[in-house]
């Protein structure tokens, strides 16, 4: 079961759905919109590690064919309600796509979300800007919260060294 905007809305002020800072004009019927803080990593070829760079005030393109992270701007979380980020719609017309593998999120600490974008044209984003949007859904059974180790970044993450640590060498 999905929360409606309002019940997100009564959940933040009895602190079982933290979203920091919250606005009540981003609020939808059953979601809460998003925004992108004003950095971006992304994997720099040449260099062969990632970079980080700040989103200045008029914009930074986003190439095609490239993976770029960044991180929510408001911290989001929950130890009651199940956390599910996608883009908006308007965002996804652009040909921006938002969390392309990971939109599902676990109960547990609030932090600021990795966002993972790619484009298939190009695009510019801005600091700031509501790029998604945040839901928030009631599990169901035995509650666990998550302990492990995103729950604590609040910059934007890469892993894939870890990745090539666990999965590819075994």
């Amino acid at each position: 079961m999905i929360l409606s905007g309002q019940c997100i809305k009564e959940n933040i002020y009895n602190k079982n759905i933290i979203i920091d800072p919250f606005d009540t004009k981003q609020l939808n019927p059953n979601s809460y919109n998003y925004k992108i803080d004003n950095k971006i990593r992304y994997y720099d070829m040449k260099k062969e590690s990632f970079v980080e760079t700040i989103i200045p005030n008029d914009g930074y393109k986003l190439m095609p064919r490239n993976l770029y992270l960044a991180n929510t701007f408001e911290t989001i979380g929950s130890e009651k309600y199940v956390t599910s980020l996608i883009g908006r719609s308007s965002v996804g017309r652009l040909g921006l796509f938002v969390q392309i593998s990971a939109d599902l999120g676990n109960l547990g600490s609030p932090h600021k979300w990795t966002l993972e974008l790619t484009c298939v044209q190009p695009i510019i984003i801005y600091p700031y800007m509501k790029i998604g949007q945040v839901s928030f859904w009631v599990p169901v059974g035995d509650i666990n919260l998550y302990d492990g180790e995103y729950n604590k970044y609040n910059t934007p993450k890469e892993c894939i060294s870890k990745l090539y640590d666990e999965e590819l060498r075994g």
